[in-house]
């Protein structure tokens, strides 16, 4: 009877001669070698794209779970930092977790990660702080994931990012200007004004700023603010979600040298 591997197990006998293996297949000195390396091939495949698992009925609880997990997380993070203010250092994690889904279990899981969250703020804070997370930071978090996914370059991901985060930031502006019944665009304007003419006084120059001029500074510094937050945001979720095994794609070369990060 010739030497062949067995059926079940799908490995060859151990105590077949080294001659007799095949040369494209690897030899294992015991057949729970083989099985322990399977395992571990199996499980690394598993974690490795959000396809292959969201299809898989048997999953599908896990999935829920970790979706309500998330979304719990990052109205968790929104409602420490509405109550406890840390400066900017929860704010650089507000769409994180919802990225996160996306990596791990699609767009349809990133979505409902992004309308619980919503729904579970507007019962703890009311409906408008819960609007103001999910208007920008809920659909950045999807926007984030569907970009990281996909490898987009971190130039395309900031890009777009800070066009979403910046009509966020004006929406919010509409938004509390309706319920306070104030133009908050009035009252940018204003500051805006009184730091351009300060600047202009250390200057020299005695000059009165235009109101075109004035809305134009406003806007280039609202546009600034959303792409300084993005490469923030890109820094945080690169250093953290390599470590939890959904990396996003490497930084550039620049964001590399500035972190003396040093590339495998």
């Amino acid at each position: 009877m010739s030497d062949s591997p067995d059926p079940v197990n799908g490995a060859a006998d151990p105590q077949q001669s080294p001659g007799a293996a095949s040369p494209e297949e690897p030899t294992y000195s015991t057949s729970e070698e083989y099985l322990r390396l399977k395992a571990a091939t199996v499980a690394a495949q598993s974690w490795s794209g959000s396809r292959a698992r969201s299809g898989d009925p048997a999953l599908a609880p896990l999935r829920l779970v970790e979706t309500a997990f998330l979304a719990s997380t990052a109205s968790l993070i929104w409602l420490v930092n509405y109550y406890f203010p840390l400066g900017p250092l929860l704010r650089i994690f507000f769409p994180t977790p919802i990225a996160l889904v996306y990596l791990r279990w699609g767009g349809r899981a990133a979505w409902m990660s992004a309308l619980v969250s919503g729904l579970l703020l507007s019962v703890l804070m009311g409906p408008t702080r819960s609007v103001l997370f999910v208007m920008p930071y809920g659909l950045l978090g999807v926007l984030l994931g569907f970009l990281w996914q996909r490898a987009a370059t971190w130039t395309t991901a900031i890009a777009l990012g800070s066009i979403l985060g910046t009509f966020g930031i004006f929406f919010r502006l509409w938004l509390l200007s309706v319920l306070l019944g104030d133009d908050l665009w009035i009252y940018l304007t204003t500051q805006i004004t009184s730091l351009l003419d300060w600047i202009l006084l250390k200057l020299g120059l005695l000059l009165q700023p235009s109101l075109s001029l004035v809305q134009s500074v406003a806007v280039v510094a609202i546009v600034l603010n959303s792409l300084l937050y993005l490469l923030v945001v890109h820094i945080a979720a690169w250093w953290l979600l390599e470590r939890l095994g959904n990396p996003i794609p490497a930084p550039p070369k620049w964001v590399q040298i500035l972190l003396d990060y040093e590339a495998d």
